[in-house]
C-alpha cells in the first residue's frame, strides 16, 4: 500500500536525492540544499496554515509518495498556490500576425513569440518526480492525481486556474536547442546558469535581460522551432496524465527550453469532476477494483491507491486502509476512479 502524504522536514535527504538524480532542465528541483531546505519549511507553514492567502506570497503543498509500512520517501510532487507574487512568472506566448498584400499577391501568418506573465497569481502544480525504479507501478499516476484530489477537497486555498509547465527538450549534456538560439543571445550564458538562476533568484534577471519585442519564429532555426511546445521524454507520460486530468497547450511555453506550459479550470479538471465525498467504512474490499481515496483533508492530507467497494452511498475499505489514511471507519472521505 501506497501513501501520499505532506513533506516533513525529516524528508530533506530523500528530497535533495530527488534533486540529483532528476537531470538537467528540472528547474523545481535545483540541487541547492539551502533553497531545498527552505522550501520544505515553506511547505510545512503552509499544510499549517488554515488557507493560503489569495493576495499574498504564494504557499507550497509539497507531497511525498513513501510505503504505508514506512521507510524512504521515492517521490515528490508539489502544488503552488499563488504562483508569480514573490518570484516573477514568466513565459512566452505564441501569436499569429496577418501578412497581407494586395500589390504583392500574398496573404499568409506568421508566428512570433512575445514575453507574457499571464498566469500570475495562479495554482501551479509541478515538482513531478519519482525514482525510476518505481516508475510503471501506478505510483506516478497515484503521485500526480494526488495533487488534484487535494484541491478537490479545499479549494478556498487555491486560485480558480491550474497551470502546470511541463520541463522542454534538453539533452543529457544540458543543452537546450531552444535556448542556444533565443536566450543565449540576450542572457548571455549557458543554460544550466540561467535555469539555475530561475530557481534561486527573483527572476529580476529575467525582466533585466529578456527581449523586447517579438520573436518571429520563421526566423529561427529547425532545431530551436522543433522545440517549442515539445515535451522532454522522461516527462512525456506527466503531460498525457494532465491532459486526461483536463489540462490543455495554450500556446503558452517556457522562456528557457521552450517546454510547453498546460492550464484548466480547477473546476473543470476530472478529479473535481468526478471524485466524490462519501462514508469510509471498514469491510472487506478483497477482490475489488483499485481506486484513488483520500481523507479530504488538508493539514494531515493522505491519500492512497487500493481495492475498495464503492457503493451508492458508502465506500468499504480494509481496515489497514482507514489507519494509512488516518481515519476512523465512517468518516467522509474522497474518492476517484483509478481507470487508465
Amino acid at each position: 500500500m501506497l501513501i501520499v502524504r505532506p513533506a516533513r522536514l525529516d524528508d530533506f535527504d530523500a528530497f535533495m536525492g530527488f534533486a540529483r538524480r532528476s537531470g538537467p532542465g528540472f528547474t523545481s528541483l535545483p540541487e541547492d540544499e539551502a533553497l531545498l531546505a527552505r522550501r520544505l519549511e515553506k511547505s510545512a507553514a503552509t499544510f499549517a496554515a488554515p488557507a493560503a492567502k489569495a493576495d499574498g506570497d504564494g504557499g507550497i503543498y509539497l507531497l511525498m509518495i513513501e510505503s504505508a509500512k514506512g521507510g524512504k520517501p521515492f517521490g515528490c510532487a508539489a502544488v503552488k498556490t499563488n504562483i508569480g507574487r514573490d518570484v516573477p512568472f514568466f513565459n512566452f506566448r505564441i501569436v499569429t500576425y496577418g501578412q497581407a498584400s494586395k500589390a504583392a499577391n500574398r496573404r499568409f501568418e506568421m508566428r512570433a513569440l512575445t514575453m507574457v506573465n499571464d498566469y500570475t497569481g495562479c495554482t501551479e502544480v509541478g515538482t513531478l518526480f519519482l525514482e525510476p525504479e518505481r516508475r510503471g507501478d501506478g505510483a506516478g499516476k497515484l503521485l500526480s492525481l494526488s495533487r488534484f484530489m487535494l484541491m478537490a477537497g479545499s479549494p478556498a486555498h487555491f486560485h480558480g486556474t491550474v497551470v502546470s509547465e511541463l520541463r522542454g527538450i534538453v539533452h543529457l549534456d544540458g543543452r537546450s536547442p531552444f535556448w542556444e538560439v533565443v536566450g543565449r543571445p540576450f542572457y548571455r550564458m549557458d543554460f544550466d546558469e540561467a535555469d539555475k538562476l530561475s530557481a534561486t533568484s527573483d527572476n529580476q534577471f529575467i525582466i533585466d535581460l529578456s527581449p523586447k519585442h517579438a520573436i518571429y519564429v520563421d526566423l529561427l532555426p529547425d532545431s530551436a522551432r522543433g522545440a517549442i511546445g515539445e515535451t522532454h521524454p522522461d516527462g512525456a507520460p506527466a503531460r498525457r496524465l494532465l491532459e486526461r486530468e483536463g489540462l490543455r497547450f495554450e500556446g503558452v511555453i517556457d522562456i528557457f527550453d521552450g517546454g510547453p506550459l498546460l492550464a484548466a479550470r480547477i473546476e473543470d479538471t476530472r478529479t473535481v469532476r468526478e471524485s466524490r465525498v462519501l462514508p469510509f467504512v471498514a469491510g472487506d474490499a478483497h477482490g475489488e477494483d483499485r481506486v484513488m481515496l483520500s481523507n479530504n483533508r488538508v493539514g494531515d492530507f493522505r491519500c492512497t491507491l487500493t481495492p475498495a467497494r464503492v457503493m451508492p452511498d458508502e465506500v468499504v475499505v480494509a481496515p489497514q486502509v482507514l489507519d494509512g489514511l488516518l481515519m476512523e471507519s465512517g468518516q467522509l472521505g474522497r474518492v476517484r476512479s483509478f481507470d487508465v
